[in-house]
């Protein structure tokens, strides 16, 4: 989605999680004390506007060294310009300069929070890595420490926009812990900001089981209290049978458009095919931006 966006006039601003506990991010938040850096890290490049040698570089994992094997070189730099400036969120800012990034990237908070699922048997899961691998439905998640401060930059952001959209994304360890930072959800709801969901392509195993999109909205609804969207853009295309057969080999399968149930509820859909298959699917970044692009401007000329 951003890769799309940025070739457009926009001046984008990501919000990015940092609820991640597992991989590398895992090890240096916990070693070094500092936010998870793998979600800013895909992001920056996503936005980058560098040579894709440098891009490749930044996303290097490391395959062997005692201490390095899983490491992203990205990662590494990201910790080591925190340690350099002091600050994590200041860390994010310098490296988006040297990296020609168009637009802001922002962390959410500049604290990492851990984030905890309640299941629906009533046991709590620990650590954003561990939530899709616990084999239950989820009820809810939620952050600790729940008082976190969230990035004043990222408020004012949430304020000042025309377009605010959440997703795509694990709905429970990406997007709903970034509604979870006090004052991110609130912002979301006082904006005068046009606001859309773009709902995931596939239903997520451990996570998103069995989920249509009206499942998806509610999700959202029931952990910020209220509805949050105006639009929802949600892919209608069909997925090649082989494809899917592949995905449900991983117990992954289309989420389901509910139609009537979507727009009973007050949301506007914008269906399309939106899919492109590589070695993944994954949204056509072209297509869903044209989509945004198209639901800002008509929205800014209702403002006028």
């Amino acid at each position: 989605m951003l890769r799309g966006l940025k070739e457009r006039e926009l001046d984008i601003t990501a919000i990015v999680t940092v609820a991640d506990d597992g991989g590398s991010s895992g090890i240096l938040r916990s070693e070094l004390q500092i936010p998870p850096p793998g979600d800013i890290r895909n992001v920056l490049i996503s936005l980058a506007d560098v040579e894709p040698l440098l891009s490749q570089m930044f996303q290097y994992r490391f395959k062997a060294g005692k201490g390095l094997a899983g490491h992203s070189l990205g990662n590494l730099i990201l910790a080591a310009m925190t340690d350099i400036t002091g600050d994590f969120a200041l860390a994010v800012r310098e490296l988006s300069r040297v990296f020609a990034v168009r637009g802001r990237v922002l962390p959410a908070t500049s604290h990492a929070i851990v984030l905890k699922a309640e299941m629906a048997d009533g046991t709590i899961v620990e650590g954003e890595s561990s939530i899709p691998k616990a084999g239950g439905i989820i009820r809810r998640v939620f952050i600790e420490p729940p008082d976190v401060e969230p990035l004043a930059e990222a408020l004012v952001a949430l304020q000042e926009a025309d377009a605010i959209l959440l997703g795509p994304g694990s709905l429970y360890t990406s997007i709903l812990p970034n509604v979870l930072v006090p004052g991110i959800a609130k912002a979301i709801m006082e904006s005068n900001a046009v606001k859309i969901y773009i709902c995931n392509v596939m239903t997520q195993p451990g996570e998103t089981d069995g989920y249509s999109v009206s499942d998806h909205l509610q999700a959202v609804h029931d952990h910020v209290g209220q509805q949050l969207f105006d639009y929802v853009i949600v892919n209608n295309g069909e997925i090649p049978p082989q494809v899917q057969q592949k995905y449900a080999e991983k117990g992954a399968k289309a989420v389901h458009l509910d139609l009537e149930e979507v727009t009973n509820r007050g949301y506007q859909v914008i269906a399309d095919t939106l899919v492109l298959f590589r070695t993944y699917l994954r949204h056509d970044a072209e297509k869903l931006s044209h989509h945004i692009y198209q639901l800002v401007s008509d929205w800014m000329l209702k403002k006028r």
